[in-house]
């Protein structure tokens, strides 16, 4: 059903990409990795420090493509020091090995830690779509609080446009899409098309059965 949602997850915070994260939940974009402090620690402190080598190290071996490894080095940083970015890489790694269940478990312990992570409310959607039990219902709601959080983010846009689709929303998917497709998703323009047939189907059908119930 949810077949054209833009691949996978975001692989580090930001339905269709899954990124890790090194610390504080910055995001790492081709081959640079940035860095950071909580708000009420220093480098100084081993914990933090330690954890953040964890959450390094389990990047490096998730893009080599180790992901058990990377999954170990990720739990190991969520228990030395809970931050955001140890339980969302941690979730990275559980739904790259199609562990929804606990990659969803994942992704709310980060958003506890970091709730105007839209990321992380893009991927819960993913995990949730996934799961043994879908829950279209929970899908659509952190999809609905990723865009609010980054109304300019095209690939947000377009996977709430297929929830909505999905769902029979018609008329918001139809804006969803053309949002989409004004921030650059090119594939949106046959999703248009199709969602613009369907609605006006419904239209001659509705005319249809008015004229039909007003015939004496």
């Amino acid at each position: 059903m949810f077949r054209s949602l833009r691949a996978g997850i975001r692989t580090c915070q930001t339905l269709s990409r899954v990124r890790p994260t090194t610390s504080q939940g910055s995001a790492i974009r081709a081959a640079r990795f940035a860095t950071g402090l909580t708000a009420h620690s220093t480098i100084s402190d081993p914990a933090e420090s330690e954890a953040l080598r964890c959450i390094e190290e389990g990047t490096t071996k998730l893009e080599e493509g180790d992901v058990v490894a990377a999954k170990e080095l990720y739990r190991r940083s969520s228990q030395i020091h809970k931050n955001p970015s140890s339980f969302f890489n941690l979730g990275v790694t559980h739904f790259h090995l199609k562990e929804f269940d606990e990659a969803i478990a994942a992704w709310k312990l980060s958003l506890d830690l970091q709730p105007d992570s839209a990321d992380t409310h893009t991927n819960l959607a993913s995990a949730y779509l996934m799961s043994t039990v879908v829950r279209t219902d929970l899908a659509l709601k952190h999809l609905e609080t990723a865009a609010s959080l980054c109304p300019d983010d095209a690939e947000i846009a377009f996977n709430l446009a297929v929830v909505l689709e999905a769902t029979g929303n018609l008329e918001e998917a139809l804006k969803q899409y053309q949002h989409s497709q004004k921030r650059g998703i090119e594939r949106a323009a046959l999703h248009i098309r199709n969602v613009s047939a369907k609605l006006l189907g419904q239209k001659i059908k509705e005319a249809e059965d008015t004229e039909k119930s007003s015939k004496p």
